[in-house]
């Protein structure tokens, strides 16, 4: 059903990397019409990769579609680094890729901590920013990691949530990210890898109103886990390197952009609160409530919006 709503799969035409400092060099590829309308896709996490899946939510006949690893993440070197790794760095990181490619403007299309990447990038470059498509909101507020790690979305799913805090000691639960940070920045690679198994493991099990087999297996790619664990841990320990409540403050920059907010009614992972008040404060976007989903972009009625958004912005 889902191959029949998305584009066809397409194979990159042109791939590289791009240097952005002295220790990080960022992969990115690029998908359907060199000519056509440009847009670039921030993955979530912070910390996973991008999907080349991903290009198939906008026609290959009208865009231009960029997708990257963000650093530490995917191809991009050096793998898993929490070095020269904070918000700024990539949204910094966004710009330079723009000028490497001669692209004046162009529609940021993400989901989860790529929306928040999206519009702390849109707020501090609008002039860049054609119109957005973002996807299951997460505005880097305290509470919204409360309700990810604390208490929230562990009454949704309440055997699952005892999975992931029961790996840490009783007596350090009461700071459960800074456990699993410490247990991520281990010497030891045996614990490294079990802590980051278990961190993945929580976020795909609540990230779909029915979590496939597939996306379980994830969890057995090292690589992914680690690097999507680490660098979420160090994030989310450093409040995102973020002043809480800077994403709302400063969105009244986004007042001339166009923006399509796909949200899932039951997303467990980024709560539609957060849809609600980013719509209720940006005055030029649409709020889209998908009734019979959740987190993931790949659940069918969230994937139908997200064309129908940048179908609807592709010749604007």
């Amino acid at each position: 059903m889902l191959d029949q709503i998305l584009y066809p799969a397409l194979e990159p035409y042109n791939e590289g990397y791009v240097g952005v400092s002295n220790i990080h060099k960022l992969h990115y590829s690029c998908y359907g019409n060199p000519r056509g309308k440009p847009a670039v896709v921030l993955h979530g996490g912070p910390g996973f990769a991008s999907d080349a899946n991903a290009a198939r939510f906008f026609d290959p006949e009208q865009y231009h579609i960029i997708l990257f690893d963000q650093r530490g993440c995917g191809k991009s070197k050096p793998h898993a680094s929490l070095d020269e790794n904070t918000t700024q760095h990539l949204v910094d990181d966004i710009e330079e890729l723009r000028e490497h490619l001669k692209i004046d403007k162009w529609l940021v299309f993400g989901g989860s901590w790529g929306a928040a990447l999206a519009l702390i990038y849109a707020e501090a470059f609008p002039h860049r920013v054609s119109e957005m498509v973002l996807r299951g909101i997460f505005l880097c507020r305290q509470k919204e990691l409360h309700w990810l790690y604390r208490k929230g979305a562990s009454h949704l799913f309440p055997e699952q949530y005892e999975d992931f805090s029961g790996y840490i000691p009783s007596e350090e639960r009461g700071h459960l990210v800074r456990a699993y940070y410490n247990r991520l920045t281990s010497s030891d690679e045996t614990v490294q890898l079990e802590a980051a198994r278990r961190w993945v493991l929580w976020e795909i099990a609540i990230s779909q109103m029915a979590v496939k087999q597939k996306e379980l297996g994830k969890i057995y790619e090292s690589d992914f886990v680690l690097a999507g664990a680490r660098i979420s841990s160090h994030y989310f320990i450093n409040h995102c390197f973020l002043e809480e409540g800077q994403l709302l403050n400063n969105v009244h920059r986004l007042n001339q952009i166009p923006g399509v907010i796909v949200q899932g009614r039951y997303d467990a992972v980024c709560p539609p609160e957060s849809a609600w008040v980013l719509h209720k404060s940006w005055g030029s976007s649409e709020l889209v409530m998908v009734p019979d989903a959740g987190h993931s972009a790949f659940e069918t009625g969230i994937a139908k919006e997200l064309i129908a958004a940048t179908n609807k912005f592709a010749n604007e």
